[in-house]
């Protein structure tokens, strides 16, 4: 009886912590996941915690083993699409809020030095850093934001845009695609995804935590300071 309920136990407990079975039970709502997270990367402003790279990596993995159940090239056109659109949005946030979105407080989801950096691109690439931040956490998160309020021409960004969404997402893919082919890649990450994955969340959250703490612990200690 004891061995029983164990055993159910263990299969619940595979069953929800194996992104590879979730994804398999969800069908073609994989692919709409993993679309919804890049478009928040850099529409919502959380890229900070999502790791798209990664992410989009894994999604070439799993299409060829069949976790992701659709063909590579539906994957590549979404996932561009997504990120598009993602991009899209960002730009017309900074378009109609303008500077003030960069007077917001500091915290672990908003990062001063993450902006800074972002025009640091634009000052050396200029409008090519649409396409140049596709490839750099973070940096692409604030990147069509920027533009939006530096007022790029729409034309030119839409143009950077869909060159440099299409660029990013196909390489990733397409990589995790190709090393999937190596004898026993995707034999290891089937067995250990649910292991890998929880990895990048703790590597993409724990910062965001720590910062958040820090930042917290500053503004306590001002107000003392100051008396």
């Amino acid at each position: 009886m004891s061995g029983i309920l164990i055993g159910s136990m263990s299969n619940m407990s595979s069953g929800i912590l194996d992104p590879q079975a979730l994804i398999n039970g969800a069908g073609a709502w994989g692919l709409a996941v993993v679309c919804l997270i890049v478009f928040a990367e850099t529409a919502l402003l959380v890229g900070f915690f999502l790791p798209g790279d990664t992410l989009l990596f894994f999604a070439g993995v799993l299409t060829l083993t069949g976790a992701l159940p659709a063909p590579l090239w539906l994957v590549i056109v979404a996932v561009s699409v997504a990120a598009v659109l993602g991009d899209q949005v960002g730009y017309l946030i900074g378009r109609r809020a303008g500077p003030a979105i960069f007077n917001r407080k500091e915290s672990g989801l908003f990062s001063r030095a993450s902006v800074a950096k972002t025009e640091s691109y634009f000052r050396r690439f200029g409008s090519a850093t649409v396409i140049v931040a596709r490839f750099v956490p973070m940096v692409r998160t604030f990147t069509p934001v920027i533009a939006g309020v530096g007022s790029m021409r729409y034309r030119s960004f839409i143009t950077f845009n869909v060159i440099g969404g299409v660029a990013w997402s196909s390489a990733a893919i397409l990589l995790g695609f190709g090393l999937g082919h190596v004898p026993g890649v995707a034999e290891f990450t089937a067995r250990y995804l649910d292991l890998i994955l929880l990895g990048v969340i703790l590597v993409s959250t724990v910062p965001v935590l720590v910062r958040s703490l820090v930042l917290r612990r500053r503004s306590r200690l001002r107000p003392a300071n100051a008396r």
